[in-house]
């Protein structure tokens, strides 16, 4: 009994050793054989780094989805100085086809510039260049091949000043913006800054394993702790493409800027300025050297007039002065001044552009009569004046999602008490000019648009916009921006008075831009011929909207040194009216018996 039970002993001893013995025979040829790869690489880990994954930038695209600029992968050559070896300098010059001296000099000056860690080398490369040094990773420890992604452009109208460009984050704007890593790039102008948030996405991390020498051994932890990247989203503009490039086309050759807008919301519906550039240009490797060339152009390319320019308004500053006028019952519909051709205040003579005789103020709006003004602005003072101006949002930015607005100038008391020390050294005639829209005023073609559609649509300032959604590219939404606007309060009867005058412009006999009439259409404009320093021809300016009842567009126009506005601007206005309204009809020139000298 006692030798069976010995016995059982034995044998159940053997089993579990031989289980024992086992389990550790196939523990090892798990570990040596099945995963003895990854282990290896595992040990010869000697540090974890964390790659960003960049996302794809935000697309744009027109009011009707006409995709107008997205994005085409672009390969990077990134360099980790801790971990690449100088003498693997030649063979890298070799692969790149670049002189030694010169990669050296390259590689010191990012170093110099970005102090540690990664640096973008090189950008956009060549694939034949790209798939060679993927092919020889093993020996350029510390290199690495980046995909990233460059602007494409399908533009059929320039728009730059619209669009605007990206360039590579400079040491001041990584200051305030900790979401940006040296080489990274940013939206410098246009669109790409004011949305930039919006269009930059959200950076992943890819995490993996580093050995002593540089070179990526394995992913960390099977990737469970890389973070996903999230690619940004989506603008859709309220550009009306054709109407877009048909202002250019008009515009071309000149100094100037053209904004339209619908008076029923504030969609701006095109937006020029010329003298403007080819947007790919400062969006590849030459982006230095086309940079200059823009910069130094005495045209100033660069410079979007729409929204950062000032200039006297000349004559389209009349309507405002009538609806101050009648606001402030200075004057009403009957009220006439008589006009002899001038207006005589103190020593000075004032100088109309016609002899008109007795005029009110639909009469004057109509002729563009100096000398009412003149004398409406009398009445007015610098404060009337100045306040209804900051009603129509003058001397103020307009708020359009475009970077760099300048506000202007609506020079109140405050203003002349700064610039004169003491009103009572105000010249005396200042007022006078204001009346006419010479002398301190100066307005950008943003803020006539905006008064015009104003005036169209009854009295309600919208801000301007050029993104009427954002498409949410996780969760395939698209999402409506609100509409901005106030209501100016103001009498709709003196509205009317001033709309039948600016009708009158155009439609009825006399009219300052009676030549640029379309039968079909009922505008209502007004003309400006704005005085510039001396020697100089005069900025050419209209202003208009359309049709008179239940307005669909308001245009401003304006063309530096152009010389009256009846003959220049007017005409511009007349074929983005046809384009907009698509009337095909043929409009015989402008009569230049019919053109006004304002």
């Amino acid at each position: 009994m006692e030798k069976d039970f010995l016995k059982t002993r034995f044998v159940i001893i053997q089993l579990t050793l031989g289980i024992v013995f086992l389990i550790f025979i196939g523990r090892l040829f798990y570990l040596q054989i099945l995963r003895g790869s990854v282990y290896k690489l595992k040990s010869e880990t000697q540090a974890i780094k964390a790659q960003v994954v960049h996302p794809f930038r935000g697309n744009i695209y027109d009011k009707n989805g006409q995709l107008l600029v997205y994005n085409s992968p672009s390969f990077s050559l990134q360099l980790f100085t801790g971990s690449f070896r100088k003498d693997r300098l030649n063979f890298l010059a070799h692969i790149l086809g670049m002189d030694t001296v010169n990669l050296y000099h390259l590689i010191l000056q990012n170093i110099y510039n970005y102090r540690f860690g990664d640096i973008k080398l090189l950008r956009d490369l060549e694939f034949d260049i790209v798939q060679k040094i993927n092919e020889n990773l093993d020996y350029l420890p510390g290199v690495e091949i980046v995909v990233e992604s460059k602007r494409v452009y399908n533009l059929t109208a320039k728009m730059s000043h619209i669009i605007g460009y990206l360039q590579e984050i400079n040491q001041e704007e990584r200051k305030n913006e900790p979401y940006y890593d040296i080489g990274d790039f940013i939206g410098k102008t246009g669109l790409e800054k004011f949305y930039e948030t919006e269009l930059r996405g959200q950076k992943g991390k890819r995490f993996v394993g580093v050995s002593g020498d540089g070179v990526r051994t394995a992913k960390f932890n099977e990737g469970r702790a890389d973070q996903l990247v999230r690619n940004g989203d989506d603008l859709i503009l309220t550009i009306d493409l054709n109407l877009q490039k048909k202002a250019e086309q008009l515009l071309e050759g000149k100094l100037g800027a053209i904004v339209a807008i619908d008076p029923n919301n504030g969609d701006i519906l095109a937006l020029v300025s010329k003298p403007d550039y080819d947007v790919t240009l400062l969006s590849g490797k030459d982006f230095p050297k086309n940079y200059s060339i823009l910069e130094s152009n005495n045209s100033k390319p660069l410079l979007n007039r729409a929204i950062q320019s000032r200039y006297p308004p000349g004559s389209t500053w009349k309507p405002l002065v009538a609806l101050a006028g009648l606001e402030r019952k200075v004057i009403n519909e009957h009220t006439t001044f008589y006009c002899s051709g001038s207006f005589q205040f103190g020593d000075r003579t004032f100088a109309c552009n016609g002899t008109h005789g007795y005029v009110n103020v639909r009469r004057a709006l109509q002729v563009s009569c100096n000398v009412f003004f003149y004398q409406t602005a009398l009445k007015l003072q610098f404060e009337g004046i100045a306040k209804w101006g900051s009603e129509f949002g003058f001397g103020q930015r307009t708020g359009i999602d475009l970077p760099f607005e300048i506000t202007g100038i609506l020079p109140d008391l405050a203003f002349l008490k700064r610039k004169y020390g003491d009103l009572k050294k105000v010249p005396s005639g200042s007022v006078v000019n204001y009346g006419i829209g010479q002398g301190e005023i100066s307005v950008t073609p943003i803020q006539m648009a905006c008064f015009t559609s104003a005036i169209a649509n009854g009295g309600n300032f919208f801000r301007p916009r050029l993104v009427k959604a954002i498409r949410n590219n996780i969760l395939n939404q698209i999402y409506p921006l609100p509409i901005e606007s106030r209501k100016i309060q103001i009498d709709q009867k003196n509205l009317e008075f001033v709309i039948n005058g600016m009708f009158d412009v155009v439609n009825t006999p006399g009219g300052t831009a009676f030549g640029i009439s379309i039968p079909e259409l009922t505008i209502c404009g007004k003309t400006g011929t704005a005085q510039v320093r001396e020697g100089k021809p005069p900025h050419s300016w209209f202003i208009c909207f359309a049709p008179k009842e239940n307005p669909k567009i308001a245009i401003s126009v304006i063309v530096e040194n152009a010389g009256y506005g009846a003959a220049v601007a007017a005409p511009i206005a007349r074929e983005l009216l046809k384009e907009f309204f698509g009337i095909k009809e043929p409009i015989s020139p402008i009569d230049s018996t019919k053109i006004s000298p304002d």
